[in-house]
């Protein structure tokens, strides 16, 4: 990715000179399927007779015209930058270029559906994509108002951040929608979808008396299975919550939520048309862990229409602030407003998990990130940004009280709406209303990195009670900052057939060791849960007791945020290969069935899939996948019909199974030769079973290719290359590995569904001969490739199944010999090295 960067330094020194007021972009749709005509006109302020260049990434630039002035492109264009000279105090910018449609899910997307043959656009320009589509001082904190003329195909719906207009019909088929400017706000969150989307409309009245347009929008093959009335409903639960919470009305003129294909992300918080992942429009019975996380991103998306787009960061190191918040915003929205009461534990089991991993990587970093360029940012849209940077305002909330946390924001929010800040302004606020200092709060939790372990000292008497109880607080060696933590300590005992909460307690704990007087006289409980009720931040510890207390008993706690809280530290400590993998595979086995939230059993199967797979020591690897595969396929069988956890244990036994008799099982259940009651073998079930089958070496490309047929569509085909990839023979691996690696055509979604199948684990004999040809790939695709795509090949293509020392010794020596790589690239494969490293230390505490 050559000569498309952008330096903080450089950004700086550009905002120094210039001032945007506005552009007019008028874009031309109708040019064929390659190519759009794209002209801008840019007005800005600058300090007369300086320079400074804009950005655009365009085919070709036929005009560049500065204050009347003609500039040569064949001289001020050069890869992504236009060179712009001897500046006036007020100036106007005309550039007429021609730019280039994607297939990568950045820039101006173009979509062919597969059922009809329509054509869908939607445009993704967080970080640095509008300059794809125009000519943009591409940075945060350059904002302007935005008014968008397109010329489209007259049957298609044109939507934008403003309201869509009536068309202006030409008579030839086609149309022009010329929009009303936007207000003052940043480029990456300006948008475009077109397309013969179907659509939905509904309203609300905002809290400001306006009332608010809202609709929904979706492709035509899958607008059967949109439930818009749902979404028009967790909408207004929001607007009501947030304009409540934050005393501050909804800044924009419509609310469009639109459901595109082939979206790399959740979703993206384009101000007053939100694009959300297709993911969400389900055609084939879902979980509810999914479920409740579309409601938590139509909040958080929802959310990010104050912070963040209303008020927003001056440059990508305060991304956190828009993210974090977004994350924790929608969590309580989650909570407090909709159905799904419980959020708070999806939170724990899901993005505290994120998290945790993420920040014990060689590559985590504070929540205030240092971000010296774009490729830093493009690699921190991770588990610090979102999810340790939404467990950390959590703590914020509680140290500041709730009301004055929501009372700072909406300060927050009125002394710089349309503006730009820093995390200073907003802990500004926080002080003036809670009365505390978060300097020093800040400067632990928010500018240092890692996480702090908590483990409990118990020293017991003969007769059974506890004589002194201690927390011990550790940090890593790379990372020491003792943090202080507000927790709660809960004792949990048997009870007849619960394992129930006898007593609690609540302090804070700093320092390395914090003792805990109150606890002295009381029995011994058979488990001690530290930071039960998760108000902390930290990896939690259970004692040898405890542990086994949590292997034969952890379904019989009643209160689902302590069993998220139990399963958490029992994972950390097999991850920290300071238990074994094996009894965690035990844990999992022996408590799941019971497990009644969604989101964490999601969670802990994948991770019983991961320890089978790769933690459990090498010489009984085959012994414990056949084991797993084979209880989760008893568990299918037993659980109640039609149940979540029925849908979720056969999906986890398909990808468990290992087995000729084991693959014969799934595909008795794909042929309905085997019913289980309540269980519809639908669309995309019927797909991840195939997928299965193709990995065993079950299923032929014949059969992939009978099921494509009956499923042409965008899914249909990301399953195919999915399984195609997963077949376990030569050829296979070859082939796919040829259409990933050695063409660029794929669409963003089929690359990131084939690199899923490639690295199978039932196929991981064959991988070994794909590690040379993938370090030997890895510069050449970072140069070639968009961002999105090299990620999900860096990243996909890594042979982690393998998880041995030649693996590891490899990663190596490339780092060794490619210390002057790109760093946004060696984080990548450095993050790859972490995960075997762990592995093999985890392999061998299971061997003990």
């Amino acid at each position: 990715m050559p000569g498309e960067n952008l330096t903080r330094l450089e950004a700086q020194e550009r905002r120094a000179v210039v001032d945007t007021d506005s552009y007019e972009v008028d874009l031309d749709l109708t040019r064929g399927s390659e190519i759009f005509g794209s002209r801008t006109v840019v007005r800005f302020r600058a300090r007369s007779g300086s320079a400074t260049f804009i950005d655009l990434i365009a085919r070709e630039v036929r005009e560049i015209t500065l204050n009347g002035r003609s500039i040569d492109p064949a001289t001020a264009f050069a890869e992504s930058r236009i060179t712009l000279d001897d500046l006036a105090e007020d100036n106007e910018l005309v550039i007429d270029a021609d730019c280039l449609y994607t297939n990568t899910g950045e820039g101006l997307h173009r979509f062919v559906d597969p059922v009809d043959g329509e054509v869908y656009l939607y445009s993704q320009f967080e970080v640095p994509d509008s300059r794809r589509v125009f000519a943009v001082f591409e940075q945060p904190d350059l904002k302007a108002t935005f008014r968008f003329t397109v010329t489209a195909p007259e049957p298609w719906e044109v939507v934008s951040n403003s309201p869509t207009p009536e068309p202006a019909r030409h008579g030839d088929g086609t149309a022009t929608w010329r929009f009303e400017p936007t207000p003052r706000i940043s480029s990456y969150i300006t948008a475009l979808i077109a397309g013969p989307y179907e659509k939905t409309f509904s309203e609300l009245t905002s809290a400001s008396g306006r009332v608010i347009p809202l609709g929904v929008y979706a492709r035509k093959s899958l607008w059967a299975h949109l439930d818009a009335d749902y979404v028009f409903d967790k909408t207004r639960q929001g607007f009501a919550y947030f304009e409540e919470k934050f005393d501050y009305p909804y800044p924009f003129a419509k609310y469009d939520q639109l459901f595109v294909p082939e979206f790399n992300a959740g979703a993206m918080e384009n101000a007053g048309a939100v694009t959300f992942t297709e993911t969400y429009v389900f055609r084939s019975k879902v979980t509810d862990a999914v479920r409740e996380r579309r409601v938590v991103t139509i909040l958080h998306e929802l959310a990010h229409m104050w912070f963040g787009d209303l008020v927003t960061m001056k440059w990508w190191n305060d991304l956190w602030l828009n993210e974090s918040f977004a994350e924790w915003a929608s969590t309580i929205a989650t909570a407090e407003a909709t159905e799904w009461t419980e959020a708070w534990t999806t939170f724990n089991a899901m993005e505290k998990t994120w998290a945790y991993r993420q920040d014990q990587l060689p590559s985590t970093h504070p929540v205030v990130a240092e971000i010296n360029d774009l490729e830093d940012v493009q690699v921190n849209f991770d588990g610090i940004t979102y999810a340790k940077g939404g467990s950390v305002l959590k703590q914020l909330a509680a140290w500041v009280g709730i009301d004055a946390f929501f009372a700072g924001v909406s300060a927050y929010f009125r002394k710089h709406e349309w503006s730009n800040t820093e995390l200073s302004d907003l802990l500004t606020e926080l002080e003036t209303t809670s009365g505390r200092e978060l300097t020093t709060w800040s400067k632990k939790w928010l500018e240092t990195a890692g996480v702090n372990t908590l483990s409990p000292v118990i020293d017991e008497s003969p007769d059974g009670t506890i004589r002194r109880f201690a927390i011990i607080q550790t940090a890593p060696a790379d990372y020491p900052t003792i943090r202080p933590h507000r927790l709660g300590v809960g004792f949990y005992s048997l009870r007849g057939d619960a394992l129930e909460r006898t007593h609690a307690v609540e302090l804070d704990v700093d320092g390395d060791r914090t003792e805990v007087p109150e606890l002295a006289g009381l029995v011994r409980p058979d488990l001690v849960l530290l930071n039960d009720g998760d108000l902390a931040y930290a990896k939690i510890r259970l004692d040898e007791r405890s542990l086994q207390t949590a292997i034969d008993h952890l379904s019989k706690i009643s209160d689902p945020l302590a069993r998220s809280l139990v399963w958490g530290a029992a994972w950390d400590q097999t991850r920290d290969a300071e238990a074994s993998a094996t009894d965690y595979v035990d844990l999992v086995l022996r408590n799941i069935a019971s497990e009644t939230e969604s989101t964490t059993v999601r969670t802990t199967l994948a991770q019983l899939l991961l320890a089978a797979n790769s933690y459990v020591a090498p010489d009984r690897r085959d012994d414990t996948r056949r084991r797993v595969a084979g209880h989760l396929w008893a568990l299918a069988q037993n659980a109640p019909a039609g149940s979540d956890s029925q849908l979720q244990f056969v999906t986890a036994f398909a990808a468990a199974a290992s087995t000729d008799e084991q693959w014969a099982a799934v595909k008795s259940l794909r042929d309905g030769e085997v019913v289980l009651d309540g269980l519809e073998i639908d669309t995309d079930l019927s797909w991840q079973l195939l997928v299965s089958l193709a990995a065993g070496g079950v299923a032929s490309v014949g059969d992939i290719e009978t099921a494509l047929a009956a499923d042409n569509t965008a899914k249909g085909g990301e399953f195919a290359a999915q399984a195609r990839a997963a077949l376990p023979f030569p050829e296979a691996k070859r082939a796919a590995w040829a259409s990933l690696v050695d063409r660029d055509d794929l669409p963003n979604t089929v690359v990131r569904s084939a690199s899923l199948g490639f690295v199978n684990p039932a196929g991981r004999e064959l991988l070994a001969g794909y590690v040379q040809p993938y370090f030997d790939m890895l510069l050449p695709i970072w140069e070639s490739r968009t961002y999105k795509i090299a990620e999900y090949l860096i990243a996909g293509l890594y042979p982690a199944p393998l998880a041995d020392t030649a693996l590891r010794d490899a990663t190596r020596a490339w780092l060794a010999a490619h210390a002057d790589a790109p760093a946004a690239l060696r984080r990548l494969v450095q993050e790859n090295l972490a995960g075997v490293e762990r592995a093999l230390a985890v392999q061998e505490r299971d061997a003990q």
